[in-house]
């Protein structure tokens, strides 16, 4: 039987054994909870060990970032400790569970409703990659070996076109034949990184307006939240990834394609606000690759839900009410990426 998320939560060191639980919605990986004790409100998260079978090692990257941060800025995410001393906490049936302070007066958004909350989204990425640019401890693994590497999602594509296991290449080949005749955009970020244009760095991986807590008030990006993705990557992913989900305020699945567009004043704010949380920490060459990550990255994710439609819907959940669900996002994000391509 599971332990329960408040016997989990005593096992941190939370000023007081009396501990009000509540669960917290919005998550789409693990499950999270609002744990109070002491007067204070705290964040507990168990992670969820199908996406994530190497819970050891994402916690040893988010230990390591956030003690790095934290150290750094007062406003950067920290764990609370187990009463062990350890940064996270393992209960006796196997489950990995850790606890954040909850960041009072804070919200987060799905889509920016004004080029002043996309730069300051980009400006808190940009900042974060700032701060960890003076990382000086051990590598961070891997956790998901080839996240963005773009020609290996291209060959998976080719493989699953050439299986067709469900019956569905014939419903699909205008898609494929608009990112397969894309291909050398694929090898555009990895090839920078080849001639030393982009060097390695630690990037979130997960760049999105939601993973940004804003100030209720100001509306000023505080911090930047789920780190499960940290690890070594390319700073221009980050933003690729950022653009692509926040420049056009349709949903990734928009139907209507017409609606498919790139905001170009948030996408002048993202660009303007991850260069100015970077700093000086980006050469020119990195900087000049920014447009060209955006559309990387949405080729990269048309690929994947291209890839995944031909699989038979195997990694991506669809609505029931939408068997070409997969279908659809990968057409919207081709659209997305066009529409990058002509800004």
């Amino acid at each position: 039987m599971g332990v329960s998320a408040a016997e989990a939560a005593r096992a941190f060191a939370l000023p007081s054994d009396d501990v009000a639980v509540s669960p917290l919605g919005g998550g789409h990986i693990n499950a999270s909870w609002i744990v109070t004790a002491g007067g204070a409100r705290y964040v507990l998260q168990r992670l969820n060990t199908h996406v994530f079978p190497r819970p050891d090692l994402v916690m040893e990257n988010v230990a390591r970032v956030t003690a790095f941060t934290s150290a750094r800025d007062a406003r950067a995410l920290r764990l609370v400790p187990s009463r062990d001393g350890t940064p996270w906490h393992v209960d006796a049936s196997g489950g990995w569970w850790r606890l954040f302070p909850f960041v009072e007066g804070t919200v987060t958004r799905e889509t920016a409703r004004s080029p002043d909350e996309a730069y300051e989204a980009a400006r808190a990425f940009g900042r974060f990659q700032r701060l960890l640019g003076a990382y000086d401890g051990p590598r961070l693994h891997e956790t998901i070996p080839g996240f963005h590497d773009t020609p290996r999602r291209i060959a998976a594509l080719e493989r699953a076109a050439s299986r067709d296991v469900v019956g569905r290449l014939a419903a699909c080949r205008s898609e494929l034949d608009a990112l397969l005749g894309r291909r050398a955009l694929g090898h555009a970020l990895l090839d920078a990184h080849a001639r030393g244009d982009a060097p390695e760095r630690v990037t979130h991986n997960d760049a999105k307006l939601a993973n940004v807590l804003l100030d209720a008030r100001t509306g000023e990006g505080v911090c930047v939240v789920d780190l499960d993705t940290v690890m070594p990557g390319l700073s221009p992913y980050d933003y690729g990834d950022l653009a692509r989900s926040t420049a056009s305020a349709a949903p990734e699945d928009e139907i209507d394609l017409a609606r498919v567009v790139v905001r170009r004043d948030v996408l002048r704010a993202l660009a303007a606000g991850f260069l100015d949380g970077t700093g000086d920490l980006l050469g020119a060459a990195e900087r000049g690759l920014l447009a060209t990550a955006a559309q990387v990255i949405t080729y990269e994710q048309a690929a994947r839900f291209l890839t995944d439609f031909l699989d038979g819907d195997a990694y991506y959940r669809v609505a029931v009410d939408r068997p070409l669900h997969n279908l659809e996002r990968a057409r919207a994000q081709l659209r997305l990426l066009t529409a990058f391509e002509q800004a």
